[in-house]
């Protein structure tokens, strides 16, 4: 009877541990279980290299929300179409402009907004109308080393 007890307490007390460490997993690693509370929209970009999936969106240097994918955009073809989850409660004017920017010299690349100064907001699945795509360093070096530099 004292073993089956010992067992018990021991079995309840791993339960509970695990069911901890996932907890903490889940919250340092930012995952989201059940979706979270976000609106999509999304932006056309030229070029959105070095660019990925789970980059930071920002405004005025606060994180407001994430990159959900990038595709090639079906009906261009040429464009990267990348796909932003917003969080809900951040409103985002119809003339933001959207911009590729690099986190200092060699750091990770996010999403910055610049709001404008319109009173009309983006809803759900609205698409972002100004963008300004990534700056790409080896092909300024190449004009410069070749002299086509404008």
């Amino acid at each position: 009877m004292n073993m089956a007890k010992l067992e018990m307490v021991v079995g309840v007390f791993m339960l509970i541990g695990i069911l901890c460490l996932g907890y903490i997993s889940v919250k340092l690693g930012k995952m989201e279980l059940i979706g979270g509370d976000y609106y999509t929209l999304s932006a056309e970009f030229d070029s959105v290299s070095g660019l990925k999936p789970g980059a930071r969106v920002e405004i005025a240097g606060v994180e407001i929300g994430k990159v959900d994918r990038i595709v090639l955009d079906p009906k261009s073809g040429d464009q990267a179409l990348v796909s932003l989850k917003i969080r809900s409660g951040i409103r985002i004017t119809d003339d933001v402009i959207a911009s590729v920017r690099t986190s200092g010299i060699i750091g990770d690349k996010f999403i910055m907004l610049k709001p404008g100064g319109s009173d009309r907001f983006l809803k759900n699945n609205d698409k972002l109308r100004e963008t300004e795509s990534a700056i790409d360093i080896e092909e300024l070096v190449s004009k410069f080393i070749h002299g086509k530099v404008d």
